[in-house]
């Protein structure tokens, strides 16, 4: 790896948001390690427009939601492409069906924390030894990919709400403890991204544009997503540690 092509692991970059995060990066002069649970067609047309802007790239197949994978994940990274440089934990997945709040499952409940908190903990944990164990001197950061549900309620998906919370506390511990190293540790929360995961619930959504409920009254987009991550994980921000950025529409903003 040279230092001009940082590494980027962005994890569940199949599609959606962390398919424009990999791609802003790669854009922004990062080689890219893309990894998901499932690797099809939706692979393939990552790594290719990866590749189309000039980086290098590689697929790796591993859940996060196995810590005891988290090591091979991060050796198989390193072996196709260089050390990793920057981690961002995207990987996430939304609850199986909406309901009501007093009937979440306790099978919902482990597997939603288990994929969105418990999976990105402990993979920033792992990366976290290795780097303490390297010392400083090499440009790195971290970016976790949460949600404006980190503080709004949603009851209807409620497992989610508490897990995306969850990762808002993982940022502020990981800035502090990584601080010595100086590497920053930053936290993205997207508004209203238009991908599958949301398409199920398309028509609320544009209704709520419609009603102006949102100051920006549209959908956001994978890429301007992305481009936010690159900007944190480019080095630039170097004061800034523990901080939030949203990337919402100005969902978020409180208004009389």
């Amino acid at each position: 790896m040279s230092e001009e092509r940082p590494v980027a692991l962005v994890t569940g970059a199949r599609r959606g948001i962390g398919r424009g995060i990999a791609l802003a990066l790669a854009a922004a002069g990062h080689d890219v390690a893309v990894n998901d649970v499932v690797e099809d067609e939706a692979v393939a047309e990552t790594l290719g427009a990866v590749a189309a802007l000039g980086a290098r790239c590689a697929f790796v197949r591993a859940d996060i939601a196995d810590p005891d994978g988290h090591a091979a994940l991060l050796d198989a990274a390193a072996a196709a492409l260089g050390p990793v440089a920057v981690l961002v934990n995207n990987a996430g997945v939304s609850v199986a069906r909406r309901g009501d709040l007093t009937e979440v499952t306790a099978e919902s409940f482990d597997r939603v924390l288990a994929i969105n908190l418990r999976g990105p903990f402990f993979l920033t944990q792992a990366i976290a030894r290795r780097w303490l164990a390297e010392g400083p001197g090499r440009r790195r950061a971290i970016v976790t990919i949460s949600s404006v549900n980190a503080e709004m309620a949603s009851p209807d998906r409620g497992e989610y709400c508490i897990a995306k919370a969850g990762l808002a506390m993982l940022t502020k511990l990981f800035a502090v403890r990584l601080a010595e190293l100086d590497v920053p540790v930053f936290e993205v929360r997207p508004g209203i991204i238009r991908t599958d995961m949301t398409a199920v619930a398309r028509e609320r959504y544009e209704r709520a544009f419609a009603a102006g409920s949102l100051p920006v009254r549209r959908w956001g987009e994978p890429e301007e997503v992305g481009r936010a991550v690159a900007a944190l994980a480019g080095g630039d921000f170097r004061f800034a540690t523990g901080t939030v950025v949203r990337v919402d529409g100005g969902l978020t903003i409180e208004r009389l």
